[in-house]
């Protein structure tokens, strides 16, 4: 007996997919108990180069003939984009085909949906390369963790802002021209914007936060802040201080309800998240019974997100081999189980603060900042203030002990109307994860 499957797209993750698949045949059919077959590639353009050799007669562009296709019993999309992928994946599942993908957007957006087709159809979904490439955290939350009440969990899970932030970091380099390197090397799309601007991060902190704490949660629901503004003079500040800046997706509970959000911050640089760099992933758990897991690896790549998709075609060909579906319910919850947790306001967010007010060198200054924060009950733990060399600003570096997130932005909106203030203060979160 042989399991085939149909994938979908043979672009970077499917060729890293399909050269596992052909590289370790051998190796998989020992673990699994009989040989996985690639049955049919659906490409658009067949004629196009490839990153792995496939024969010509795997390649199709009638997608829908994987889903007609009694013998593939499993289907991996692999496209990525809303759609024509959400359709494929539903089509898929009215097939009565199981289902791996690796596309967050189409979870985080039609995720609901997709379930749900699936519970009613009999088959599984399953989405481990969704989020962390290689990094085993949807199993891990799912299964590993399946006894815990998870406390918080924080994320580096951008390794195009890793990469970046950790540039600027040890090269004291600026935004644009690392972004400009990091586009002719690879690391960044021509287009970089799902990426920096933290739309990437918040579709895997949508699926990370249902599979933690089994709520509804959307896109809407979770506050995005990117790196776009990020400066090397504040990245400098914030070493002189004894931390190091990242781009950190973060789910927790509190009395209020789930914080989630991303958004760059500082951590202190002896945290082992500190330690994450360049392209690299990591994910930081707190659960009520285990206590503190660290996840760590590539988050992205094409045999790292490979090695993920593959991993899931091998538990769904055990479903497959044992005649069953559902043992795993894909969200960690039971789909009749998910709530609609209440989400904690941005505004209603406590933490400490980092701030970098742009002056005129006069006396008294340091004091009307002072007065404004006190009277919007922020506290003052650490001062750095320097001369200037050049007539210019004078930079006043700040950080807080713990403050509200409202009363932060009232303050600061004052602070920037005082005539002796010359550009809008620079603002950072600081967190102990």
């Amino acid at each position: 007996m042989s399991i085939a499957i149909g994938i979908i797209g043979l672009g970077t993750v499917g060729s890293g997919t399909v050269k596992i698949l052909f590289e370790n045949q051998s190796l998989i059919k020992k673990r699994l108990g009989c040989p996985l077959i690639i049955k049919k590639i659906a490409v658009r353009d067949p004629s196009l180069p490839r990153l792995v050799e496939v024969p010509d007669t795997l390649l199709t562009t009638d997608v829908e003939s994987l889903f007609r296709d009694p013998d593939i019993k499993i289907v991996v999309e692999l496209i990525g984009g809303l759609e024509p992928a959400r359709t494929f994946i539903l089509q898929a599942i009215k097939a009565g085909k199981h289902v791996v993908t690796a596309n967050k957007a189409v979870l985080a957006e039609y995720g609901q949906e997709i379930f749900k087709a699936a519970k009613e159809a009999g088959v599984d979904v399953a989405f481990e390369a969704a989020v962390g490439g290689g990094i085993p955290i949807i199993k891990t939350l799912k299964e590993s963790l399946a006894g815990n009440r998870i406390l918080s969990l924080t994320g580096i899970v951008n390794g195009t802002c890793n990469y970046i932030l950790t540039r600027m970091t040890e090269e004291n380099i600026s935004f644009e021209e690392v972004l400009s390197q990091a586009q002719k090397a690879g690391y960044a799309e021509a287009d970089p914007s799902l990426d920096i601007d933290g739309l990437d991060a918040a579709h895997k902190l949508v699926i990370l936060t249902t599979l933690a704490y089994g709520t509804e949660v959307s896109i809407d629901d979770i506050y995005v802040e990117g790196i776009r503004n990020i400066e090397p003079t504040d990245i400098a500040f914030a070493k002189e201080f004894g931390f190091v800046t990242k781009l950190l997706a973060m789910c927790k509970e509190t009395e209020e309800g789930l914080e989630v959000r991303v958004h760059p911050t500082l951590i202190p640089e002896k945290h082992v998240l500190a330690s994450v760099r360049m392209a690299y992933n990591a994910f930081y758990i707190r659960g009520d019974a285990v206590g503190d897991v660290l996840l760590y690896g590539l988050g992205a790549g094409q045999l790292p997100t490979g090695s993920a998709v593959v991993s899931d075609i091998i538990d769904l060909a055990r479903n497959v081999l044992s005649g069953g579906s559902g043992r795993v319910p894909p969200l960690s919850y039971q789909l009749s189980d998910l709530a609609r947790l209440p989400i904690k306001p941005m505004d209603k967010v406590v933490c400490r603060y980092y701030f970098r007010f742009s002056v005129l060198d006069r006396p008294g200054v340091l004091s009307k900042i002072a007065g404004i924060l006190g009277q919007n009950n922020i506290s003052i733990a650490s001062v750095i203030q320097k001369g200037r060399e050049e007539k210019g600003p004078v930079p006043i570096v700040m950080l807080t002990h713990e403050a509200r997130e409202a009363s932060v932005r009232k303050a600061l909106e004052e602070i920037d109307q005082l005539n002796i203030v010359i550009a809008p203060t620079k603002f950072l979160r600081i967190e102990k994860p």
